[in-house]
């Protein structure tokens, strides 16, 4: 499997990397590469918990939809990165993350994150602390939150249709809690108005709920 997708990711990646007549282009450069590279790395061992596929394919869904949305690379880049720090090293990987991307990536992967220590804290409160914490986060990493949030609830949508209520064993939050931190979240997503991927995330808890319930 693995060899089936770095062969995709050599590969496409070179088309990715060039330039454009069109100014208002955000093109993407070797930084793009590398982070994507040091991502892989960081989360090759990882599966998803609703769905047995590979993490990455997460990592590259998100960055995807914030490149979608018209954001910049710092935006990509740190959408790749925005499980490292709480899922591989805390602090020290965030300090890695600023030294070799720069500050306003690892600033956005700051504000994406709700656990700098193993084992992370309770779930309720930390999901707490992250909608607050959201609240006066930056465009960007709402963006990159949003994006992430996007690509769980469609990943939970098709996970309920596979195996319905068993899914919510996988959750620490549970089938209650799950609904009401994505429910919590649309209204901090909605704190600079609707626009396009905000409707998005909107329309799929309301799928989501209609599903479930």
């Amino acid at each position: 499997m693995w060899s089936l997708i770095w062969y995709r990711i050599t590969n496409i990646l070179p088309t990715w990397f060039t330039q454009s007549d069109d100014p208002g282009v955000n093109m993407l450069t070797p930084r793009f590469e590398k982070a994507l590279v040091y991502a892989f790395n960081l989360h090759k061992d990882q599966y998803r918990k609703s769905l047995k596929v590979p993490y990455f394919a997460h990592l590259m869904g998100v960055s995807a939809l914030v490149l979608e949305a018209g954001s910049d690379e710092d935006t990509a880049i740190a959408a790749l990165l925005h499980d490292a720090v709480e899922d591989h090293g805390g602090l020290p990987r965030l300090e890695e993350i600023r030294r070799l991307f720069g500050q306003h990536v690892g600033e956005i992967v700051d504000q994406c994150s709700d656990a700098y220590t193993y084992p992370k804290p309770p779930w309720r409160e930390r999901k707490e602390q992250y909608i607050t914490r959201l609240r006066s986060a930056s465009p960007e990493a709402r963006l990159v939150s949003l994006a992430d949030k996007i690509y769980n609830v469609r990943t939970i949508i098709d996970a309920y249709r596979l195996i319905g209520e068993k899914l919510w064993d996988r959750f620490n939050g549970g089938k209650d809690g799950t609904l009401w931190y994505y429910r919590s979240l649309l209204a901090v997503y909605l704190l600079n108005g609707a626009d396009l991927i905000t409707n998005t995330y909107a329309d799929i808890v309301k799928e989501m709920e209609q599903l479930v319930e």
